[in-house]
């Protein structure tokens, strides 16, 4: 039995195998054992996936569970973890994750074609929530992104400027979550990025990031 489990969650647009990099890192290099939860992001259902995703924790037999979310898989993990706790105890990082709503998927929505290729499901996820506040029950850190370069300036003035170049530093934060940092990354290159890496890792060990990076 592992001692520590990790479920990687991907974002929108993407199969999984993006997640490969960081996957061979957090178990080669950091002894980790890793499991990839993949869902079809844009057709299906988030009720369905959120339950899919709690059907996959359950299932592990481990010492400590932890979650890592990147963008859309964030806010997949966030409504899994606020709804439930039957499975082991652990720590979550989210890494771009727009839990407070989406400045690119709202102007793309605005557009038949635009709302096509996100997705009915997640433009009303992303769209009508009231704000989220966590209520502490698991330690939640959050990587945002300030290098603002992505498919999100094409659709909106607003992600000219801190923003990762899809989700703005202020949609990433979360009331209650443990930690909140801002890293040289854009939207897509975070999960690729060796200083995320690191990060995710001291988050899952002490529950707060290394800010001295940063100084």
């Amino acid at each position: 039995m592992p001692a520590e489990t990790i479920i990687l969650v991907h974002g929108l647009w993407m199969t999984g195998i993006e997640m490969g990099v960081l996957k061979h890192r957090l178990q080669n290099d950091h002894g980790y054992h890793c499991e990839l939860f993949t869902y079809h992001s844009v057709t299906g259902d988030i009720s369905d996936h959120v339950n899919r995703l709690h059907e996959l924790a359950q299932s592990q037999h481990c010492e400590r569970l932890h979650f890592v979310g990147h963008s859309l898989g964030g806010v997949i993990t966030y409504k899994l973890l606020e709804a439930k706790s039957d499975f082991p105890i652990g720590r979550a990082v989210f890494m771009g994750p727009p839990l407070q709503g989406s400045t690119a998927v709202n102007s793309m929505s605005r557009w038949t074609l635009g709302r096509v290729a996100i997705g009915d499901a997640v433009c009303k996820e992303l769209m009508s929530h009231q704000p989220r506040h966590w209520d502490g029950r698991r330690d939640i850190g959050i990587i945002a992104g300030s290098v603002e370069m992505g498919f999100g300036r094409l659709f909106s003035e607003e992600l000219v400027s801190n923003s990762d170049g899809t989700v703005l530093i202020e949609e990433t934060k979360l009331d209650g979550a443990a930690d909140h940092i801002v890293l040289p990354v854009t939207h897509t290159s975070m999960v690729f990025s060796p200083l995320v890496t690191t990060q995710i890792v001291k988050f899952l060990r002490d529950g707060k990031f290394d800010h001295t990076q940063l100084s």
